[in-house]
């Protein structure tokens, strides 16, 4: 009984957390865009070709920000989460 009112105090409390982060959304494509930018000054081995694919990436991700809709925040946000698993692998040494 008392795991039963403990999960259901667990799910309560996640749904009602739940629209605060969904209006989050953009602000997860700002800081994704920013984590980039940072990255990509930070990121001392990095090659040509990767630096004008991020450079792509960060200008698509800001363009389907501008458009201020939730299908462009969604595909800002695929994109930047790509960018960064792409600097991720360079920093591995697993370079794309």
């Amino acid at each position: 009984m008392k795991r039963t009112a403990l999960a259901g105090l667990f799910i309560s409390a996640a749904m009602l957390a739940s629209p605060v982060f969904a209006n989050s959304q953009a602000d997860l494509c700002q800081v994704n865009l920013q984590k980039i930018k940072d990255a990509k000054v930070s990121t001392e081995e990095m090659s040509e070709s990767m630096k004008s694919d991020i450079d792509a990436t960060i200008q698509q991700a800001s363009a389907a920000q501008a458009k201020g809709t939730e299908q462009g925040t969604k595909e800002c946000i695929s994109l930047t989460t790509q960018a960064i698993q792409k600097l991720q692998n360079n920093t591995k040494g697993d370079q794309q």
